[in-house]
């Protein structure tokens, strides 16, 4: 089964920039198009970004222009820079497949604050 490891959140202020890992196990990783999801307290687990097998993007309203999905097939790992950070933003932060069909990791957790 794959697992994910996300890393990278932390505590940062408004306008500043975070940069997200996902590392998965496994050995489908390039087979899959992958995505970074959020939830936010009290709030349903949303898709803010998307990247095919092949590396086109797709972002949601909400974060395009601030945030930027990549991945490293030979690492395993799908990146999501996130730039000009707004409170709203405050989630933890997820990847899977998309749509999702692997199990979820722990995430890890950003927090815009001043």
């Amino acid at each position: 089964q794959v697992q994910l490891v996300e890393s990278g959140g932390g505590l940062v202020q408004p306008g500043g920039s975070l940069r997200l890992s996902c590392a998965a196990s496994g050995s489908d990783f390039s087979d899959n198009a992958m995505g970074w999801y959020r939830q936010a307290p009290g709030k349903e687990r949303e898709l803010v970004a998307r990247i095919s097998r092949g590396g086109i993007t797709a972002t949601a309203v909400s974060v395009k222009g601030r945030f930027t999905i990549s991945r490293d097939n030979a690492k395993k790992t799908v990146y999501l820079q996130m730039n000009v950070l707004k409170p709203e933003d405050t989630a933890v932060y997820y990847c899977n497949t998309s749509p999702s069909g692997w199990f979820w990791g722990q995430g890890t957790p950003v927090t815009v604050s001043a």
